[in-house]
């Protein structure tokens, strides 16, 4: 590949969507992370913005679909830029029906000639034509139904099984191609500053459609522009988050003055959250691993206008070395998950995770609970909470926590919508993409009943 490739914007759409395809593939970057990044750095307008946005998480979310239909097509091997190239347009043609075939195919041969030379262009030429006359192979030829699952949604084999596994075939399918259909923007209204009322008007004045949620009373559902853009969200009237990692905060329900501990708390989505619930009052002490990430919980913070947060460098599963013992009112544990609820936003998941990956998370999962009981006080409330839709990290973890820990007790979740609410099992609950439109997450409620109870 020539050196130009590495430049990520030149103005062409297509090019740029290749380069970060190729970039997510080589350093297995979040593709999140390195689309906002390159739209930022280089300001581009809104229409490029959102055919780069579509056509690159497009492409990743039907990866191993596209192969199937190119399969037949390819004859040898073809360098490994030139294939995510055939992706890329393949995806254009198939997916979106406003760009005329042969314009995505124009546009490829265009690439192909910059990046290669004229025989890869012309290879490229004849394989999209060829597709163009004879259109692409039928997933019914699949036999297997787990394999026909994981090409028609393009998700690894085991995924799918383990998805069939833990809640049968049918939900598993429907996870699997809502996990596919782009994310709704949600915002969370700063009630400490706002009224959700005030925080529409203000998102409106600007241009944007905003729409109070009908399942967290203090969500936002925002269906055009970025939300992050506006004077809403510089004066800290609202902040981005998902509909579902508003849950936890909700059920944890800390009372104004009390003593909190996120232990997991980075970049801060959540614990600013609990403090708005606090109305500010009280304190919380947010914790992280790594370092760095606690400056964005401060920049959170500051903007949002909430001065109740401390933060600490402090590895969540050795909390007991440094905090008083029995000290905190409530403890929120969102712990690090294999985020198997989050695919939609992060395709890249899906091709990187590997099954022993989620077998290790559990001890962490587990080490984080057990350490929050020391530092919990008698009567206090344990919240654990993932990005998952794993039973093992869910249920699992739930199940191994209570067996060893006699003291703790499995407690209905409160202060949920109805909807969420009669969806609760066990003091667990359950959220799929597909139930809401939302990210999967995983809630659950304990507390703290001391020995002589």
């Amino acid at each position: 590949m020539s050196k130009k490739s590495v430049v990520i914007w030149d103005g062409n759409v297509r090019d740029a969507a290749l380069s970060i395809l190729l970039a997510v593939d080589k350093n297995q970057a979040y593709s999140n992370l390195l689309l906002n990044e390159t739209i930022k750095r280089h300001k581009i307008e809104a229409k490029d913005r959102a055919l780069l946005t579509e056509i690159t998480y497009g492409t990743l979310q039907y990866k191993m679909t596209l192969d199937y239909y190119l399969e037949p097509f390819i004859r040898g091997s073809v360098d490994h830029w030139v294939r995510w190239l055939l992706r890329l347009s393949l995806y254009q043609m198939h997916y979106l029906t406003r760009i005329p075939p042969h314009a995505a195919v124009n546009e490829a041969v265009e690439i192909a000639k910059r990046r290669g030379h004229q025989g890869i262009a012309s290879m490229v030429n004849g394989i999209l034509r060829s597709i163009l006359r004879q259109g692409v192979a039928s997933t019914d030829e699949i036999k297997d139904p787990i394999e026909r699952l994981a090409i028609e949604t393009s998700h690894p084999e085991w995924l799918v099984q383990r998805f069939v596994d833990n809640y049968g075939i049918e939900v598993a399918a429907e996870m699997l191609h809502e996990n596919n259909v782009p994310p709704v923007q949600t915002v969370r209204v700063n009630t400490t500053k706002a009224t959700v009322e005030q925080a529409i008007a203000s998102i409106e004045a600007e241009g944007l459609s905003a729409k109070r949620s009908e399942l967290m009373p203090e969500c936002l559902h925002v269906t055009n522009g970025q939300p992050a853009r506006t004077k809403a969200f510089q004066d800290g009237l609202i902040t981005i988050q998902d509909e579902s990692s508003m849950i936890p905060a909700n059920v944890l329900h800390p009372s104004p003055g009390m003593r909190v501990l996120d232990m997991c708390a980075a970049p801060g989505g959540k614990t600013t959250h609990i403090a708005e619930i606090m109305k500010n009052e009280g304190s919380i002490l947010a914790t992280d691993l790594h370092p760095h990430k606690l400056d964005l919980i401060d920049h959170n913070t500051d903007r949002l206008g909430i001065d109740i947060v401390e933060t600490a460098p402090i590895d969540g599963r050795k909390a007991p070395d440094f905090l008083q013992l029995e000290s905190y009112d409530a403890i929120l544990v969102d712990a690090p998950c294999s985020g198997l609820g989050v695919m939609r936003r992060k395709p890249d998941i899906k091709y990187t995770k590997r099954e022993e990956d989620l077998e290790n998370l559990q001890k962490i999962q587990l080490a984080l609970l057990d350490a929050a009981t020391k530092v919990l006080k008698i009567d206090g409330r344990l919240v654990y909470s993932t990005c998952t839709v794993d039973k093992r990290e869910n249920e699992g973890t739930v199940e191994a926590f209570l067996s060893t820990h006699p003291e703790m007790e499995a407690i209905q979740l409160e202060s949920l919508p109805t909807k969420l609410a009669e969806k609760q099992a066990n003091g667990m609950l359950q959220v799929f993409p597909q139930d809401f439109g939302s990210d999967g997450f995983f809630v659950a409620a304990f507390r703290k009943k001391g020995e002589s109870n």
